[in-house]
């Protein structure tokens, strides 16, 4: 049922709802995050994204097929570009439906959990000093570990 895009490409979050909603009429929630390159201290000029292609795919689908055997959801929908993003630009699109929105919301935000501490993607941030690879946050990964 889940639906994973490794891509350069961007997405249109509502073109995204609609794919995935198609005439279904047995949900009550659609939840939506939609992650964008921030730029915090005013000096970032881009982050590039890099994986493997094929694992990283499998490894998405992989959590995304534990979502949906762990909340009733009807559909999920992960979007994961790479490449090169500057501040502003989109970088993940995580859509749930489900008949109840705790459901949705819950398997949204186990998602944006791995999403952000284990998904198999670098990041190198780029500003006027040049570049500089980035670890996941200790708190990301706390954050992941209530789902345990």
């Amino acid at each position: 049922m889940a639906r994973i895009s490794v891509q350069r490409e961007d997405f249109q979050i509502a073109d995204e709802i609609a794919a995935l909603r198609g005439d279904r009429t047995d949900m009550g929630a659609i939840v939506t995050f939609t992650g964008t390159v921030r730029d915090i201290t005013g000096e970032l000029k881009a982050m590039t994204l890099e994986h493997y292609p094929g694992m990283t795919e499998a490894e998405l689908g992989r959590v995304a097929d534990e979502a949906e055997k762990r909340w009733p959801l009807v559909g999920c929908r992960v979007i994961h570009r790479y490449g090169r993003l500057e501040p502003g630009d989109n970088i993940v699109l995580v859509i749930t439906m489900s008949a109840h929105r705790h459901a949705a919301f819950e398997a949204a935000d186990f998602l944006m959990d791995f999403l952000k501490s284990r998904a198999p993607f670098w990041k190198m941030e780029e500003t006027d000093n040049g570049g500089q690879w980035v670890d996941a946050k200790e708190s990301d990964s706390d954050a992941l570990k209530r789902w345990d």
